[in-house]
């Protein structure tokens, strides 16, 4: 079977996050990093200021040298983690075989999926969009390499697919920096051989290649054919299912209702996803943002594991009554933990409760754990 990978790249990321947080940073050449003044360094420049050669790993000093009216921002690590989190959650809402490569990029694989990989690269960036406020480009075809050249081919906000037939006209004529593993001293050495381009490797002679290369001709012949058999790789098993969202505005005690409202939608997403996967869920935790960023959680654990929307959605709203709603809110999120498989053993069934015993249960057994 002919594998389908997905490959996510998030448009300058640290620096659309600031962009996305700061509306006085929109359109302007932001670059996020080590201060000009000091030995720092490029993390990520927003494209306004990659039109004036700025680039990650690039010294502060010599961005700014380039784009005199760069806006210099500090990394905010912490900020940037969350928003991560944030879309490998939509990730593993469509497979559970999902690759970080970094905070910004991965791969998925939906080869069991029946849904069209085109629809889902939509879908992902939709959702992503809808979440974080972000673009991202997704690259599809039937490997790794070939999924992330594609994703590469059209940015910002691209959506690029990859066929057989495709990459037979296409991958000749790109030059050899495409292909991993190319960096500057491979590149010089091929350049000395006339090589310049993946078709130049091909046109080359194997074993010529072999003489200049060693072992790593092999590999790049490969990839120079289309060929990639190394797999998607999850680094982590799933520990948890949840929803959240940024509100375009924040949303103030007038709006309790729309943010109840949510957390119901949040509820029964939840339930279907664990359901979907066969799992029930112990514990319960709403997420709280405040506009200053400040964040709050408050959970709660079950005896007996839940798969139940309307028992995410009492205890989400028990839960909101355990935090600040006078202030203005930012983001709400519910979540749901503690995951165990519905044919896991437990030591206690309650099968024959209804909802409303096994809510008090929660309370009468379980843990109320808060943290700001």
């Amino acid at each position: 079977m002919m594998r389908k990978i997905i490959h996510v790249d998030m448009d300058a990321f640290f620096a659309a996050i600031e962009q996305r947080d700061n509306p006085a940073l929109r359109g302007k050449p932001v670059i996020v990093g080590g201060s000009p003044d000091s030995r720092g360094v490029v993390c990520t420049a927003s494209y306004e200021a990659r039109a004036y050669g700025v680039r990650s790993a690039m010294p502060s000093a010599e961005a700014r040298r380039r784009c005199p009216d760069g806006i210099f921002v500090p990394v905010n690590m912490r900020k940037y983690q969350e928003v991560s989190r944030q879309i490998k959650e939509i990730f593993l809402s469509v497979t559970d075989l999902v690759e970080p490569m970094s905070l910004d990029e991965a791969f998925l694989d939906v080869t069991s999926t029946t849904t069209d990989p085109r629809t889902l690269g939509r879908e992902l960036k939709r959702r992503i969009k809808a979440v974080t406020g972000l673009t991202a480009s997704v690259g599809i075809s039937y490997n790794k390499f070939l999924a992330k050249l594609a994703s590469d081919l059209d940015k910002p906000d691209g959506l690029t697919v990859i066929t057989r037939e495709d990459a037979a006209y296409l991958l000749p004529a790109l030059p050899v920096r495409r292909l991993w593993g190319v960096g500057p001293k491979t590149e010089a050495i091929l350049s000395r051989l006339g090589i310049r381009t993946i078709g130049d490797i091909l046109d080359f002679g194997d074993d010529q290649l072999r003489v200049a290369l060693g072992a790593r001709a092999d590999e790049l012949l490969l990839l120079a054919r289309g060929i990639d058999d190394r797999p998607v790789t999850p680094h982590h098993k799933r520990k948890s299912i949840g929803e959240e969202t940024t509100f375009a505005s924040d949303y103030g005690p007038a709006e309790i209702e729309k943010i109840e409202r949510t957390l119901l939608e949040f509820a029964v997403e939840v339930s279907r996803r664990l359901r979907s996967r066969r799992l029930k869920a112990r514990t319960v935790t709403l997420k709280v943002r405040y506009p200053d960023f400040t964040t709050v959680t408050r959970s709660v654990t079950l005896i007996t594991p839940s798969d139940s929307a309307r028992i995410f959605y009492r205890l989400a709203l028990e839960l909101l009554g355990k935090v600040d709603v006078e202030r203005c809110i930012r983001l709400i999120g519910l979540q749901a933990s503690n995951l165990r498989r519905e044919d896991t053993p437990q030591q206690v069934h309650f099968d024959f409760m209804e909802d409303d015993d096994l809510l008090t249960l929660a309370h009468k057994g379980g843990s109320m754990v808060g943290s700001d």
